[in-house]
């Protein structure tokens, strides 16, 4: 009964903080840098991207609510896709999003050192990525509740920050507010060339680049079997979570491209900052310097977090040591936490050391961070698969449901098809076609390991 007890994760985690983690996981860095990349591509038709992508993981999330609403286990989606689908599905699942938040992870330690240059130019950037680690680890080592205040407060910045932008953004357009008060008006949305800037295969690429930023927004799952009052919990955030960062994201970017031509973002630099300083705002720099500071430490905390709950469904599937399933006074999983800590201390050691032996070094972080897109994508369509399973396997809870899957089957295809499209122009488009590649090959090797393992313990 011990043994037992000691395996049962609290549920400490209110809707608020929730719906929070799910903001953290999913709001970036690359949205405060303006998203210039992904303009390029396809001009003002970006906001229609992101409005589809968002629609395609609107889909995703009531997939995930109608399943997590009968069954909130720590996990979720993971275990759905082990009992709906295959066990490699689960084990799959379970590895990409373990390898989709360790590269994460590396890259905004990486960042943060950066980022904490601004101000102290002399630090090592190495330094400051492994104090910070160290701090977000021993947050997950306490108690979930304080992980759960802590990306509050991360996510809540870059809420403030979003929306603070989006206001003055709409006041510089409408009012001429830091501009004389002569009015940008709307011109820049169609004096710059088609609404399709470079057609329709510019705009799959740019749809294929944005349909990553939004991952993480599944953490939701993974946080269920955590939360106080879960039916409640999941229904609540499921709602709200799609609108609030679809409104954040096409919000900011409609500003964006409002103020500035799109075809001259480059010149820009940071749009934050840029619309802070139009208004008089003379330390916007640094402001938006530490707000990217904080998204780096909330995408970080929120990846330890996630992941380390990943190995531990690992180890309730027996595919992991039981060690794994020891929990800590505060019932937090210890050896997943430092594994996790560690697979990204492993990165932050590697990055410091390995310029020293390997000159063209220097992009290898960006190929493996770019390397997560495939796997931190195979989370939507298990999600998307395992509900039709699900639904045909618990047709009893159906009747009565209060939050079912609009359309299903049919908006699961619709989903489905949408995110394999997507992966076929990010096989055309040259920027993106080795790291989708790179994922490709870690399914293949992980697919292999699982096989693998299975007839070891057949022959055993």
């Amino acid at each position: 009964m011990a043994e037992k007890q000691n395996r049962e994760l609290n549920r400490d985690l209110s809707s608020h903080q929730m719906q929070m983690i799910a903001l953290g996981g999913t709001i970036g860095v690359g949205l405060f840098m303006g998203s210039a990349a992904t303009i390029k591509w396809t001009g003002v038709s970006v906001i229609l991207a992101y409005a589809l992508a968002g629609f395609v993981l609107y889909l995703v999330m009531r997939a995930l609510g109608e399943m997590l609403y009968v069954d909130p286990v720590v996990g979720s989606f993971a275990n759905y896709a082990t009992k709906y689908i295959h066990p490699l599905a689960g084990y799959l699942t379970v590895w990409s999003n373990v390898f989709q938040w360790i590269t994460v992870g590396i890259s905004e330690t990486i960042a943060v050192g950066l980022y904490l240059n601004y101000w102290f130019t002399d630090l090592p950037g190495w330094v400051s990525a492994v104090v910070v680690l160290a701090t977000l680890t021993l947050a997950n080592m306490t108690t979930v509740k304080a992980y759960g205040n802590l990306e509050s407060w991360f996510s809540m910045i870059k809420v403030v920050t979003i929306i603070l932008m989006i206001i003055l953004g709409a006041m510089v357009i409408v009012l001429g507010f830091g501009n004389g008060w002569h009015p940008l008006g709307f011109s820049n949305l169609w004096s710059h060339g088609p609404f399709f800037a470079k057609g329709f295969k510019g705009f799959m690429f740019a749809l294929s680049i944005v349909m990553t930023s939004y991952q993480g927004i599944e953490i939701i799952g993974i946080t269920a079997g955590e939360t106080q009052n879960p039916k409640h919990a999941i229904v609540a955030a499921t709602k709200s979570i799609v609108a609030r960062i679809l409104i954040f994201y096409i919000g900011a970017i409609f500003v964006i491209i409002t103020i500035y031509p799109w075809n001259q973002l480059e010149q820009v630099g940071s749009p934050f900052v840029e619309t802070f300083s139009r208004v008089g705002i003379t330390a916007a720099a640094g402001i938006i310097n530490f707000v990217m500071l904080t998204a780096a430490m909330s995408a970080l905390n929120s990846g330890i977090f996630s992941s380390s709950r990943m190995l531990y469904t690992l180890a309730l599937n027996k595919e992991l040591s039981p060690r794994f399933l020891k929990l800590s006074k505060h019932h937090v999983p210890t050896l997943p936490v430092l594994g996790i800590s560690g697979g990204i201390l492993l990165g932050i050691i590697l990055n410091a050391i390995l310029p020293f032996f390997w000159k063209s070094s220097s992009n290898i972080f960006v190929l493996v961070y770019s390397a997560s897109t495939l796997p931190g994508m195979v989370p939507w369509f298990i999600i998307l698969w395992s509900q039709i399973k699900f639904r045909k396997e618990n047709k009893s809870h159906m009747a009565t449901h209060p939050f079912k899957m609009p359309f299903s089957p049919y908006s699961n295809y619709f989903a489905i098809l949408m995110l394999f499209v997507t992966l076929v122009y990010m096989v055309i488009n040259p920027d993106t076609r080795i790291p989708l590649f790179i994922g490709v090959g870690f399914l293949i090797i992980m697919s292999c390991i699982f096989f693998w393992t299975r007839r070891n313990r057949k022959i055993k």
